[in-house]
């Protein structure tokens, strides 16, 4: 597998950098002294230049359950990302697309960098680093409904280096009928690994009305093999929804009990349910806080 044409690097009128390598498209944006951010995106883009390439070396051995022990950075980001979730089915492939963003946030992040701020966002999963100011993100929207998304408050001491975003509509095929699954932890390959196993577990199964289609009939080199994925999901009714609304919330609760996430927002079809305290959601449908709290007012 080749592409025409090697990494390239952008600089968008706000400053942040845009790094391009076949199906890899990133957004770095980093604050502080702009000495600080010149070097900042110099690493970033030295650590961005070999990534595809190691891999696609490794891809045999990523779609399989296990990882197989991989031996390249990224690789084994992905591998330690899907590993606690056994024994699910989850192949490192779950979480590249997080992985890629930790390996290059470590990399603009070295000793003495002097940055106030930083962001890797790898389209829609996100590692960041917020420093010393709380940053707030707009998160598990669907622009194909109406239904307002949510809304995360990200502190210094939250504990959260990572959000990313899952669902049958998204980029990746998933197993369940969530319109978007999205997940704070502590790095964005854990985020990604958890939300595309939540995701999966919104679902209704043996529902007539739901499409699916073999991973591999749509995709032949899919990590999912045969596994049914879900091509489209008709209106459902108010109970349908909270019926799959609440067998993801049960697996993100779980998972935030272990340790594994800080928080979750799930939505479909107009339905939300929000676990952790980080997360704000306007009021909709199905949607549980676990317990009752003030909203604070958002900020871009």
């Amino acid at each position: 597998m080749t592409w025409s044409e090697g990494p390239r690097a952008h600089r968008a009128p706000d400053g942040s950098l845009r790094l391009i390598h076949g199906p890899i498209d990133l957004i770095v944006a980093v604050r502080g002294p702009a000495q600080a951010m010149q070097a900042a995106q110099t690493r970033a883009c030295r650590a961005f230049a070999t990534i595809l390439t190691d891999l696609v070396a490794e891809l045999p051995r990523l779609r399989t359950a296990h990882g197989a022990d991989p031996t390249g950075a990224v690789a084994r980001r992905m591998q330690a990302a899907t590993d606690p979730f056994r024994p699910a089915f989850v192949t490192p492939m779950a979480a590249v697309a997080g992985a890629v963003a930790d390996h290059v946030l470590a990399a603009i992040l070295t000793p003495g960098h002097a940055l106030t701020q930083a962001h890797v966002n790898n389209g829609g999963d996100i590692a960041l680093w917020t420093g010393a100011r709380p940053l707030s993100l707009a998160i598990c929207e669907d622009p194909l409904t109406a239904a307002p998304g949510a809304r995360a408050r990200i502190g210094q001491r939250d504990g959260v280096g990572g959000v990313a975003t899952s669902g049958w509509r998204g980029r990746s095929h998933s197993m369940g009928i969530a319109d978007a699954v999205t997940v704070l932890a502590r790095n964005a390959a854990l985020a990604d690994a958890a939300a595309t196993l939540i995701a999966n577990a919104v679902d209704l199964p043996g529902h007539t009305g739901v499409a699916r289609s073999p991973a591999d009939a749509l995709s032949p080199d899919s990590d999912l093999g045969g596994r049914l994925v879900t091509t489209d999901v008709p209106p459902l009714s108010t109970a349908e929804i909270g019926q799959a609304l609440e067998a993801g919330r049960a697996l993100a609760e779980t998972y935030r009990a272990a340790g594994l996430i800080a928080g979750a927002c799930l939505a479909c079809q107009g339905g939300r349910i929000v676990i952790g305290p980080a997360i704000d959601a306007p009021a909709a449908t199905h949607q549980t806080t676990g317990r009752q709290r003030q909203k604070e007012p958002a900020h871009a």
